[in-house]
């Protein structure tokens, strides 16, 4: 009989306990303020992914604009592409590499020359 009186009153903590909290989550003033904050948090949020939005997809229709008004059949495009201009820029940097080439000089340093023999001395190890 001990333990059976003993379970009840241990029963009866726990449900004026589950009673308190519940009537503690259930008062209007705690989740009121709670919820408000809650709501600015999200519209915050919800602006922020709007003004990235806004701006990727500007980005995104800039740069479609300006691909279709170039064309392929572009003047300016087919002048660089068919222009033998390049050819003339490549000429010119191969004879600049010559010419540096030909004023390149190689010095020898006697002392750092190898030279077989002769025997470089070793630290001995202890």
């Amino acid at each position: 009989m001990l333990a059976l009186s003993n379970t009840t009153a241990l029963d009866l903590l726990l449900s004026k306990l589950l009673q308190e909290c519940l009537e503690r989550s259930n008062s209007s003033a705690a989740p009121q303020e709670s919820s408000a904050s809650d709501s600015l948090a999200i519209i915050y949020v919800l602006l922020m992914l709007g003004l990235f939005g806004f701006f990727s997809v500007g980005v995104m229709v800039t740069n479609l604009r300006a691909r279709r008004l170039e064309g392929p059949r572009d003047p300016y495009n087919t002048y660089i592409a068919t222009d033998v201009w390049h050819r003339k820029d490549r000429e010119y940097i191969q004879a600049k590499v010559l010419e540096s080439y030909k004023l390149c000089c190689v010095l020898e340093n006697q002392l750092a020359v190898e030279q077989p023999t002769r025997n470089i001395p070793e630290e001995k190890s202890s």
